[in-house]
């Protein structure tokens, strides 16, 4: 299967994430390969690894290509790419015996090279000879690794194919066959997009379906011709031909309404010998399933608003504001944390937003006229209305407030996510990608209802919502992280897990010395993901329906789940 596989990179400054380019699909073949077997010839896999902090680790690995020194490997390796890092790569090539795990003798190595992603991407097409230990060329072997951007406005594709009436290669038993695509590059050259697994002994093999890109199938170019191969399978790596046919993508998508797309499997030897040949079996098409992967521009370019709240911490234990040691006193000259962490965050999330106009709440004081403790009040006093003009607005609103309430506690912010969520559940009966919603709240202390708070992120991981918490000031946190998944999936008090990911914890002080984007990017980071995996999940378009990578006519049909 060419299923798509994520690859992560290392964290940027100050452990925040990077922002992702894009992703790029490698593919890898070699040549000339040495032979350590000695009756067959060897039996490769290449192994990709990634260095990480100075360490090389495994990330993913080809399949095994019997009997083969010159191996074309169908397996898709997936990375994300950017721009402003180093990342290191190594190929290493083994000829794999059964079982026998990976490296543990000399003599499974046939070769590695090292490069960077950077260098790939740049060349398209990289090829490389392999060397041994100490530096050592491992004979003529070569790799040769291909790179394609998976763009934004690409998506993948569900293929099923089967066969009818194949012709039969083996003596005593029936053909063993497999599929191979072969998409037809400008220059000519042909580069494997996929092989199946094989069939044994069956004429009329029903293969498993597999996804694959349209970048990775025909370029986004639905014209674009595509070879496709129907071999016996022989153990010894000499698969006998059984045909071939050419199709293009466009042919496929005739399929729909019952109908199946077939495809006459030729022997081009058999036709020019047999005067009443007429074919070595037909290949089907027996099902298409079109799958659009949409990313967070295409949402945003589509017209979703993001809709920016701020819930700010009242409690007792920032301090009195009238005190300079206060995190809440208003210093004219220098703004305290509190704001400096709304400023930075609110002022990127404003340019999502037509109306720039942000709810701003509060939670933990007693508030007029009463006094009574809230946890989920306006800080304008105005409970039919609790949005702000702009990020200013919400400033004015949060320091006209100060000297109205008195600050007292507990540290309970359930009540706020729940609202928040009900409203994002409002939005949901549109079923539109119009409104996502993003809640900062800043706290100086670890939540008093830590369970309660857990049930709400859980429930609120099915709306279109990202919780972001920013601890201020200079309280053990450690007890927050739990709130962010990084470290494992959060859970409800009764064991249910979060649908998504949806919380960001970051302490003020490790950015204290930073410039406000990177607290910015930091926090923010992850909503990009976390905006496409709520659609995503819903399988709802953005709007309107973004057209195709090259055809303005046909590819976004079916968004991916």
């Amino acid at each position: 299967m060419n299923d798509i596989q994520d690859a992560t990179s290392p964290g940027g400054a100050l452990g925040g994430p990077v922002a992702c380019v894009s992703k790029v699909e490698l593919r890898v073949a070699c040549k000339a390969l040495l032979d350590r077997d000695t009756l067959n010839k060897s039996d490769p896999c290449v192994i990709l690894m990634v260095q990480n902090q100075g360490q090389w680790t495994e990330l993913d690995r080809t399949e095994v290509i019997k009997s083969n020194l010159h191996p074309v490997f169908a397996k898709v390796f997936t990375l994300d790419y950017y721009f402003e890092e180093v990342q290191k790569l190594r190929f290493e090539v083994y000829d794999i015996h059964g079982t026998h795990s990976i490296g543990t003798r000399d003599d499974d190595f046939l070769g590695g090279v090292e490069c960077t992603l950077g260098q790939i991407v740049a060349q398209k097409k990289m090829m490389k000879p392999l060397f041994l230990k100490y530096a050592k060329y491992a004979g003529k072997s070569t790799i040769t690794v291909h790179a394609e951007e998976i763009s934004g406005n690409n998506g993948y594709v569900e293929l099923f194919f089967c066969a009818k009436k194949l012709d039969d290669k083996d003596l005593f038993s029936k053909s063993d066959p497999f599929l191979e695509i072969y998409r037809i590059n400008d220059d000519g050259t042909e580069q494997l997009v996929h092989r199946t697994e094989v069939i044994k002994n069956n004429l009329n093999p029903v293969w498993e379906p597999f996804k694959v890109s349209l970048i990775s199938l025909c370029s986004c170019d639905e014209d674009r011709k595509l070879k496709c191969l129907v071999w016996d399978y022989d153990s010894r790596g000499k698969h006998d031909f059984i045909g071939e046919f050419y199709a293009t993508f466009r042919e496929m998508q005739k399929i729909g309404g019952g109908s199946k797309v077939t495809w006459d499997c030729m022997n081009p030897k058999y036709k020019l010998k047999k005067k009443n040949y007429k074919n070595s079996g037909v290949v089907i098409l027996s099902d298409l399933k079109l799958h659009r992967v949409y990313s967070f521009l295409d949402y945003i370019m589509g017209g979703c608003q993001i809709h920016f709240t701020v819930a700010i911490d009242f409690t007792a234990s920032n301090g009195d504001p009238r005190n300079s040691c206060s995190l809440h006193y208003i210093n004219p000259y220098q703004p305290n944390e509190y704001l400096k962490a709304l400023i930075a965050v609110g002022e990127i999330c404003q340019d999502y937003d037509s109306d720039k106009r942000f709810s701003a709440l509060g939670f933990g004081a007693r508030i007029p006229p009463n006094y009574e403790v809230s946890h989920d009040f306006a800080i304008n006093f105005n409970p039919e209305d609790d949005e702000c003009e702009e990020i200013q607005g919400v400033v004015e609103a949060y320091q006209n407030c100060l000297p109205k309430i008195q600050l007292y506690g507990p540290t309970n912010v359930t009540p706020i996510i729940s609202r928040i969520a009900k409203l994002s559940a409002g939005e949901e009966t549109i079923k539109d990608a119009s409104r996502y919603h993003i809640l900062l709240i800043l706290t100086d202390g670890v939540v008093t209802d830590m369970a309660d708070t857990r049930e709400a992120i859980v429930r609120a991981s099915y709306q279109p919502l990202s919780i972001i918490i920013v601890g201020v000031g200079n309280a053990d946190f450690t007890d927050m992280q739990i709130l962010d998944g990084d470290d494992g999936v959060l859970r409800s008090p009764k064991g249910e897990p979060v649908l998504r990911d949806i919380v960001q914890f970051v302490p003020f002080r490790d950015f204290k010395t930073a410039s406000p984007a990177a607290l910015a990017k930091c926090v923010l980071a992850e909503v990009p993901n976390q905006v496409v995996e709520y659609y995503s999940h819903k399988a709802i378009c953005p709007m309107p329906p973004v057209p195709s990578c090259d055809s303005p006519t046909s590819l976004a049909n079916t968004p991916t789940e």
